[in-house]
């Protein structure tokens, strides 16, 4: 490049972490009559890093500027930030994967589960997608305490994955609002147990041994294109006077699924493009009746998610009195 790559070389010595397109902005200010514009100034910056393709990083891989990693991210020396790196779950690898909402052992419906399990025997994973377990005991809410024990949930619950297992080859299990009440209580009563393994759900339920793949709370969960979440993510933030799966997009303004609501649910909305998103939500498979709320719109239902190279197919089935509809 010749007089562009040696005031390329000028400038970087004299800027060494500022950032190449800053840098490409002072370099044009002050050599206009060099550089055809900003863009002309960021090649030639570009170049003698050896970011420009193979071929002409053969000519500058010997020398002083030559740079095989990545500029530092924080070239002004900002202070350490805490800022979490909010990444979705991929599930892939999978052709049928089943989709089981709101289990909420030890107030599981039997039938509801029968029905959902001989249902998916054909597919090749299952998803458990928030709030297996109830975790009545740990709630915030006023508490019966004539109700089961926490020690009987963990049970009950360690019972039930133990029959998944022998259905299922891979089983995934993301944390729900009910899930997480457990780890909850341990901020609030005992932090000191935080951090230790043996304090941890996943412990507790064999995960690890069981092979089981958890997936925490308020993750979204990628199926292709296909966005999974439990439904609490989003809070009360948005009200939806139709049904859940037009809630969900009016939140997410992309397709996806939740649970959450226990309720069978399906809304599609065309853009201007004939582009199509469509939104489910899925029933759960607890009781129908409990004492918290014995009058509601709840339904039975599970979910298949049928994957073939990119695309994604979904089966959105209710449950009624054990019968799949």
């Amino acid at each position: 490049m010749g007089l562009k790559s040696d005031l390329a070389r000028q400038y970087r010595n004299k800027f060494k972490n500022t950032p190449t397109l800053t840098l490409a902005r002072i370099m044009y200010n002050e050599n206009a009559e060099v550089f055809t514009d900003v863009e002309d100034v960021r090649s030639a910056l570009r170049y003698i890093e050896g970011k420009k393709g193979t071929k002409d990083r053969k000519a500058v891989i010997n020398t002083p500027h030559y740079m095989e990693n990545e500029r530092p991210k924080n070239p002004y020396k900002l202070p350490d930030s805490e800022e979490i790196d909010f990444k979705p779950y991929q599930i892939k690898g999978v052709k049928r994967l089943a989709v089981f909402n709101d289990i909420h052992v030890p107030y599981h419906s039997i039938t509801a589960l029968t029905a959902a399990i001989e249902h998916t025997q054909d597919c090749d994973a299952l998803l458990i997608n928030g709030d297996l377990i109830d975790f009545y005991g740990l709630s915030r809410f006023m508490k019966d305490p004539r109700k089961r024990s926490v020690s009987h949930e963990l049970k009950a619950c360690n019972e039930l994955l133990d029959v998944l297992q022998k259905h299922y080859k891979k089983i995934y299990f993301k944390l729900g609002n009910h899930d997480v009440r457990f780890e909850h209580f341990l901020m609030m009563k005992a932090p000191e147990l935080l951090g230790i393994a043996e304090f941890e759900l996943s412990y507790l339920l064999k995960c690890k041994e069981r092979g089981i793949e958890v997936i925490k709370d308020k993750t979204i969960i990628k199926v292709n294109s296909l966005n999974i979440i439990h439904g609490h993510e989003f809070g009360m933030a948005v009200f939806s006077p139709v049904n859940i799966a037009r809630g969900l997009f009016l939140k997410g303004k992309t397709s996806a699924m939740q649970g959450h609501n226990h309720q069978t649910s399906e809304h599609t909305e065309p853009n201007m493009n004939g582009e199509i998103t469509t939104t489910w939500s899925v029933g759960c498979l607890s009781e129908l009746h409990p004492e918290f709320l014995p009058i509601n719109k709840w339904n039975h239902g599970f979910a298949i998610v049928e994957v073939k190279d990119k695309e994604f197919h979904v089966i959105n089935k209710r449950i009624y009195k054990g019968r799949v509809l």
